[in-house]
């Protein structure tokens, strides 16, 4: 199989049901920006980091496939498929993270810089992508198009894990948070 298609040679690709968009849909913002960030879980993932870690990014890398096929679904035309739903154990189990990780860090009194580590830097790029994504998300229901209220969620609470993630990862690594000085 050839990795070509050259059925997007003009400006248009298929969503999950056959539909043809052009490539600058607003759906596809959506689930490119998915992608981008699931890039950049990848690169985070090649830091030192445990592998209690690795395995929580690789397990949302995965949940991030099901997001994009979620979104990359036009219901109109098929119906979701399982693989494409995120569930309430999905949120519960980046709840627990966040409470796990924030229960070691210092009291937060100010704003937090992106930076202080690479990994934390990284987490911040994450962080900022993820809320395009949901910005993106809340377009398409903008626009009518039918979203699952846990892809919004488990979008939503993703950020907040990438934060604390980062604050997680350059105290224990030894290095210094960087604070907004007003």
């Amino acid at each position: 199989m050839k990795i070509y298609t050259k059925t997007g040679d003009k400006g248009k690709t298929s969503l999950i049901g056959g539909t043809r968009v052009a490539k600058d849909d607003v759906r596809l913002d959506a689930y490119g920006t998915i992608d981008e960030l699931n890039s950049f879980i990848g690169l985070l993932t090649t830091e030192e980091l445990s592998s209690d870690t690795i395995g929580t990014l690789q397990n949302i890398q995965n949940k991030l496939f099901s997001v994009g096929s979620h979104l990359a679904t036009d219901r109109t035309k098929t119906k979701i498929k399982d693989a494409s739903l995120i569930y309430e154990s999905d949120i519960l189990e980046l709840e627990k993270e966040i409470d796990l990780m924030d229960a070691t860090l210092p009291t937060l009194k100010h704003f937090v810089l992106p930076g202080g580590s690479k990994a934390g830097a990284i987490c911040h790029v994450c962080r900022t992508i993820t809320r395009r994504a949901e910005r993106n998300i809340m377009k398409l229901v903008q626009s009518d198009i039918e979203i699952d209220d846990k892809i919004l969620q488990y979008i939503n609470r993703l950020s907040d894990y990438f934060f604390v993630l980062s604050r997680f990862l350059t105290v224990n690594q030894g290095y210094t948070e960087i604070f907004w000085k007003q």
